[in-house]
């Protein structure tokens, strides 16, 4: 094969500027729609029969690639950031974070460590102490953006653990025969999951009558397990309801004990942003390590999770990767990034977030998370008022869970079904105590009352 045979992929030339413009152009209108497609899922017959056949020997062409993925691929895609996109948690980033987001793949940055990506690295930091200092962490608290809140507990967790360990190890006791981390039945599944990959067990804390977990509970299960536990978790609003827990009370038991005490605030940590939401949170400022999701209610596109510890040298005793090529970024007074969490080559995935909030401001910021928690507070009131409606609790933050009073799953699921097809809006039935069950995760700033009551209108 030929030198040029061998470029033709990176080589500026007549194709390759063909290929980027087409590519961006494409980028350009979707980021710039002014009315989101809700779109739906297509059997994988019906892709089988639309889409095969793209990939060749010689290759079908930017035109057609980008052809095949906007008329066909694309609206197999659920949009995510559409106004009617209420199930799970949404995502609805900002048009600064969707454009940086393009930057951020084309400068080709290695986020992983301050001697390959040093101004990247400093960009995410800046926005990680920001965040710190806003749930009330200590100066020399810092972390790291990583995929996701599964691979953020789990890296927080793995800390955890290798904290607790080295701690016996320096006291002489001998460790258990299986190490044991805390929370509540309510708590995400991320956290069992993080417990069957880490060989740990779970064990679970009894909640309250909201679903609350609080610090007596924690006392229990740490009464029972002795210094098996290696770590307690509190959420910072669950993904069914939104529920806060007793932060505080779980977070003054497990420093009574000694134990790690980590935050899941994948979803609802954000709230603290608003100054009235603030005591929702008491006692974040006591946590170990904590994680929020920017693609969540922090208007940032998938996919960022913001993990920080109280002390970062306990994350980098635990995930330093040691090898001899890796010997000349290592044991440096910089932090590398992926020496803080289950990583080594990463995205500069913060650097969205941070030109979004260098753009916009953290005033904007605070103001658009605060029109969810009302819209919220406003639909409930709504929901409550109609016959044949109700609420399951209350929101306390911007989760709405109600039910239509006489209906079984099976109407649920026809009603959603139609509601996609129709292009309408994208809300699944969740559960609670083994009642099937509605909800509104309300996060873009683009959902509105009108839109809202319109759905409701339909449960009939």
């Amino acid at each position: 094969m030929t030198s040029s045979a061998a470029d033709r992929m990176h080589a500026i030339s007549a194709d390759t500027r063909h290929t980027v413009e087409d590519v961006l152009e494409y980028a350009r209108r979707r980021a710039l729609y002014e009315d989101v497609p809700l779109d739906k899922p297509l059997t994988p017959r019906d892709l089988e029969r639309l889409a095969s056949g793209s990939i060749t020997p010689e290759g079908i062409g930017s035109r057609r690639a980008i052809a095949l993925f906007e008329n066909v691929l694309a609206p197999a895609c659920v949009s995510t950031d559409h106004p009617g996109y209420l199930s799970f948690i949404p995502s609805a980033p900002s048009k600064a974070s969707l454009a940086f987001d393009v930057v951020v793949s084309a400068s080709a940055i290695y986020g992983g460590s301050w001697m390959e990506g040093a101004g990247a690295v400093y960009a995410e930091n800046e926005v990680l102490h920001w965040l710190a200092r806003e749930f009330g962490m200590p100066a020399g608290s810092g972390g790291v953006f990583v995929q996701g809140g599964t691979i953020g507990n789990l890296s927080a967790l793995v800390t955890a653990r290798d904290a607790t360990r080295r701690r016996a190890a320096e006291e002489g006791r001998t460790p258990p025969p299986r190490w044991v981390v805390v929370c509540s039945a309510e708590a995400h599944s991320s956290i069992a999951s993080a417990a069957a990959v880490m060989d740990v067990d779970v064990a679970t804390a009894d909640v309250d009558e909201n679903g609350r977990l609080h610090g007596e509970a924690v006392a229990r299960v740490l009464d029972e397990h002795g210094d098996a536990v290696f770590a307690v978790v509190a959420t910072g609003g669950t993904t069914n309801f939104g529920i806060v827990d007793d932060i505080e009370g779980v977070g003054a038991v497990a420093r009574e004990r000694g134990v790690w005490f980590h935050v899941d605030g994948a979803y609802g940590l954000a709230a603290m942003l608003v100054e009235r939401m603030r005591p929702a949170f008491a006692g974040v400022e006591l946590a170990d390590s904590l994680i929020v999701d920017p693609h969540k209610w922090l208007f940032a596109p998938f996919d960022a999770c913001a993990l920080i510890y109280r002390e970062p040298a306990l994350a980098l005793s635990a995930h330093t990767q040691k090898a001899e090529y890796l010997d000349t970024i290592t044991g440096k007074p910089d932090w590398n990034p992926s020496d803080l969490a289950i990583q080594l080559t990463r995205r500069a995935r913060g650097l969205p977030l941070w030109f979004s909030l260098a753009t916009h401001g953290t005033a904007q910021y605070r103001a658009t998370i605060e029109y969810g928690i009302d819209l919220a507070r406003r639909i409930a009131d709504e929901i409550e008022q109609r016959d044949g409606l109700s609420l399951v609790r209350d929101p306390q933050l911007s989760v709405v869970v109600f039910r239509r009073e006489g209906w079984t799953l099976a109407d649920y699921e026809a009603w959603s079904g139609r509601l996609l097809e129709e292009q309408h809006a994208f809300v699944v039935p969740s559960s609670h105590a083994g009642e099937p069950v509605l909800r509104f995760a309300i996060i873009s700033p683009l959902t509105t009352f009108e839109l809202l009551t319109a759905i409701l209108d339909t449960l009939v």
